[in-house]
């Protein structure tokens, strides 16, 4: 009922508690890894105007959350069944991590340390559970039959625990160790994620048909969660001396220039497929919530390069990265002036009731 007297404008967008998309906190990731963006290229007033509107957007959505958990919980049951939104689930834990990451960058340790527990503990409850929901408890088979570009989420969301953990990891002392243990951990965990949805997503492509809808903003996360992986790397290497780093810190090192390539080798087949959906088949432009699932990979894209450039001195690499943050910064400026156009276009269309 409340939510029906809500403007129609933010009904529109998406925006109201029966009707929030569950990878919504892509917002909160893009905009967030767009302030880390500006934080490594030294643009202090942009970072800061960056992690605070971060900060707004993961506020609102949290409260939108909690009144979706509260007032419209058999909505917020059916899309953990529903194998195209279940995955987006674990966007709140990377937008979590990220938006972590950006407050660590700008000095705020402690909120940031709070934000990595609240993440990584949601991260292990929905990693057992959301797939068991989603896919492995449904009666219909084949089960490669449901695979799709959200299914990348679930490794983005591993990769975000290994960033936010390695870049607290310097400023606490005494939880040195078990940081990197939760880095090392996730990361590992998100390499092999990828490898299990990489399958199961090309298998679907190939064997079934597929129609241009269907390839939607949410396969872009396939970049995005190789870039996340590189950034994590990136992390990891340049961490303290301890037994699970050491272990793995070559392998970290080889392994992180091998996933940016292919991130590099990405970026123009998703191009490709944006054309062939909207230019051959004339699939519709219209502002949708997982616009922000293509954002995030562009920003953190650029980020892997700067990253990885300057923890295994690779200038071209880096500059790759500081060059390619324009890209995802014109991107994130024209969906989000497209969110806004959404909201008041119709606010002015659609008079409120009497």
């Amino acid at each position: 009922m409340l939510s029906a007297s809500m403007p129609p404008s933010l009904r529109l967008a998406g925006l109201t508690p029966a009707r929030l998309s569950p990878g919504y906190f892509a917002l909160v990731m893009a905009t967030g890894i767009l302030a880390v963006g500006c934080q490594l290229r030294g643009w202090a007033l942009p970072a800061r105007a960056l992690i605070l509107l971060t900060g707004v957007e993961y506020a609102l959505l949290v409260v939108l959350t909690v009144w979706r958990f509260v007032a419209h919980r058999g909505e917020l049951a059916a899309d953990t069944h529903d194998t195209r939104k279940a995955f987006l689930f674990f966007t709140f834990v990377a937008g979590t991590d990220v938006f972590a990451v950006g407050l660590a960058g700008q000095g705020h340790f402690v909120p940031a340390a709070v934000l990595l527990v609240v993440a990584a503990l949601t991260w292990l409850v929905l990693g057992y559970t959301i797939p068991w929901a989603a896919v492995l408890g449904r009666t219909e088979r084949p089960v490669v039959a449901a695979a799709n570009g959200t299914w990348f989420v679930w490794v983005v969301a591993s990769q975000s625990v290994a960033v936010a953990a390695a870049t607290l990891e310097p400023h606490y002392e005494a939880a040195r160790q078990g940081l990197a243990v939760v880095a090392v951990f996730s990361w590992s965990v998100g390499c092999l994620l990828y490898a299990a949805s990489a399958i199961f997503v090309s298998l679907r492509l190939m064997l079934y048909p597929l129609e241009p809808r269907e390839l939607d903003p949410p396969y872009w996360v396939s970049m995005g969660a190789v870039a996340i992986t590189v950034v994590a790397g990136a992390r990891i290497v340049e961490m303290e001396s301890a037994p699970m780093v050491d272990a793995v810190r070559g392998l970290v090192a080889g392994m992180s220039v091998v996933f940016w390539c292919f991130a590099t080798w990405l970026v123009p087949v998703l191009i490709a497929v944006g054309v062939w959906r909207h230019r051959v088949h004339r699939v519709p432009l219209t502002y949708e919530p997982t616009w922000w699932s293509i954002v995030f990979p562009l920003g953190m894209y650029a980020v892997a390069g700067m990253y990885l450039g300057r923890a295994d001195d690779l200038p071209i690499v880096e500059w790759i990265g500081r060059t390619w943050l324009w890209v995802a910064l014109t991107a994130w400026t024209v969906v989000f002036l497209t969110m806004l156009r959404a909201v008041f276009t119709t606010r002015q269309r659609d008079p409120e009731p009497a």
